[in-house]
């Protein structure tokens, strides 16, 4: 492929700065490459905690038949990532996504459905459609976690329930898939490998099991990877994490991106309102009559405050 030109390719994945990219369909001698970046530094990927993610669509030159050198980064269409606080930069996980889908368990690890909440924001900030799968439900869902599942679906978001372990709901979920480029997110321990293993037959991804000292999982995959599927999508796995940050956001902003505030704010006495105090808050009536659910109401108090708490630093 030497001296052919360069070539438009995807991105499948990514570690210490080396890239298996896949060359477009149609392309002459169509392979998987071993690329590096050209220059180190890709110009659309200035101040960014890392320039590529698996989907990212790439120009690159071919050297042989199995490496190259990336050239340049088309502008994505969509992205999903997370604020790196060490680094004080955006990590992106995953680019040119169809969904978001926010992995999360019914116990073993807790449900944790404030992660979520600030999952979706940022899938939100990154023009992705969020979803929600809860797996591990033939451990049984607790009457609060339907509460909470039932909030989400109210507010319009697909919720997905399955059991990786006992293959229970995973053909919904390759047909919500389908044709489309859905990454998978979500803490440790929650089965988001085991789950893509029981998708597709023969991939045999690294699992792990939890930690019963603190109730929640073991890091596994420690890279993303995009994952061609057998229904016709693509699939990106992602490692686990333990925290999701909000960042980007203007405190008083902030309940915009909680589009289950939206009929009440508008209604507000005072505007700006925080609602958290402020007499005539019509988020804190539709949290007491339960229009707005309590515990996202709480979050979104958290969150104001962790954002307040950045400002002032």
């Amino acid at each position: 492929m030497g001296g052919r030109g360069a070539v438009k390719a995807t991105v499948y994945s990514g570690i210490n700065n080396i890239y298996r990219v896949h060359p477009a369909e149609g392309t002459r001698e169509c392979r998987e490459l071993e690329c590096r970046i050209k220059g180190k530094i890709l110009k659309e990927a200035e101040n960014s905690y890392n320039p590529l993610a698996p989907g990212d669509i790439v120009e690159c030159e071919p050297l042989d038949s199995r490496r190259g050198m990336i050239i340049r980064r088309y502008e994505r269409r969509s992205r999903f990532a997370r604020w790196n606080r060490k680094r004080a930069a955006w990590q992106t996980m995953a680019a040119n996504l169809d969904i978001l889908t926010a992995v999360i368990s019914a116990a073993e690890p807790p449900f944790r459905p404030r992660f979520v909440d600030r999952v979706l924001i940022a899938a939100a900030q990154g023009g992705v459609p969020g979803a929600v799968l809860i797996n591990k439900i033939d451990l049984g869902i607790d009457p609060w976690v339907r509460e909470r599942l039932d909030a989400w679906r109210v507010m319009g978001i697909d919720v997905h329930q399955c059991s990786a372990a006992r293959g229970t709901g995973l053909d919904e979920l390759a047909a919500a898939w389908k044709g489309r480029t859905a990454a998978l997110f979500g803490p440790s321990g929650v089965g988001k490998s085991t789950l893509i293993n029981r998708l597709i037959s023969g991939l045999e991804l690294a699992t792990g099991t939890l930690s019963r000292k603190y109730d929640r999982g073991r890091h596994v995959t420690n890279f993303a990877r995009l994952i061609d599927a057998p229904w016709g999508g693509r699939i990106v796995d992602t490692p686990g994490v333990r925290e999701m940050a909000v960042s980007g956001i203007a405190p008083d902003e902030l309940a915009e991106w909680f589009t289950d505030f939206d009929s009440a704010v508008s209604r507000c006495a005072f505007r700006p309102c925080t609602h958290r105090s402020e007499p005539g808050c019509a988020v804190r009536l539709a949290v007491d009559e339960g229009r707005i659910h309590s515990d996202r109401y709480e979050n979104y108090l958290r969150i104001r405050e962790e954002l307040e708490d950045g400002a002032r630093r």
